[in-house]
């Protein structure tokens, strides 16, 4: 039976008698890792596509950005919940969901710097003196285009967490006992009305973390655009 919080449980205990506290703190680490782990593979992928795209045009352009607009004209949660639903409902599948639906943003993003970089006169040089491709692209003109990627991959996280804690509210994501703070949500709504700290808490850590990883985001793109230094 779930009970309000006391010395030994500081914030309470759920329904088998598990202490709440310890369940967050074990849920953080599985959220930021999901969150560290998708948005690295989402990052990395759209990335190597959007220097491709952007670099050969033509028909590879095509070809990439038609995926991309058809992946982007279908709800990100609903699509990850149809990637889960065929691989099966687990933690790794979850992330790797939701690493497929971000990945047309990071596309887009690197595509669009890169056709901007593309047309600076050190590329040009660069082109006339004999560079390769894959120099052009990752020597020259990637590190001119991971400031806004940096920026999108911080505000990734956020997103990556309350994606995969509604995954773990639907019973997609990871599987009792394991304890994650969409699931502790799914599992506690029949306690709400007697029990509010078992709903209560998971919430606000969703809520603390999803905010936090935001402002994180927006001074990064404060100190690293300098328009906005101006």
């Amino acid at each position: 039976m779930a009970r309000w919080g006391n010395w030994s449980y500081l914030l309470g205990t759920d329904d088998v008698g598990r202490d709440i506290l310890s369940r967050l703190i074990h849920g953080a680490r599985l959220s930021i890792a999901v969150g560290i782990i998708s948005v690295t593979f989402s990052l990395f992928m759209g990335i190597l596509l959007g220097l491709t795209a952007g670099y050969c045009k033509g028909m590879i352009d095509t070809t990439i950005m038609r995926i991309v607009d058809i992946m982007l004209a279908m709800p990100s949660l609903l699509l990850a919940i149809a990637i889960v639903a065929i691989l099966g409902p687990s933690i790794i599948n979850a992330a790797l969901a939701i690493s497929i639906v971000s990945l047309p943003h990071y596309v887009r993003l690197t595509r669009a710097a890169t056709m901007a970089e593309m047309s600076r006169d050190y590329v040009t040089s660069s082109r006339v003196i004999g560079a390769s491709p894959l120099r052009l692209m990752f020597i020259c003109i990637l590190p001119n285009c991971l400031a806004p990627l940096i920026v999108q991959a911080t505000l990734g996280f956020s997103t990556a967490i309350l994606d995969m804690a509604a995954l773990g509210f639907l019973g997609l994501g990871a599987q009792p006992p394991t304890p994650e703070w969409g699931s502790m949500l799914a599992d506690a709504l029949q306690f709400v009305q007697r029990a509010w700290w078992v709903v209560t808490f998971p919430g606000l850590m969703i809520l603390i973390t999803v905010l936090a990883f935001n402002l994180m985001g927006d001074g990064l793109r404060d100190a690293l655009d300098p328009k906005l230094k101006q």
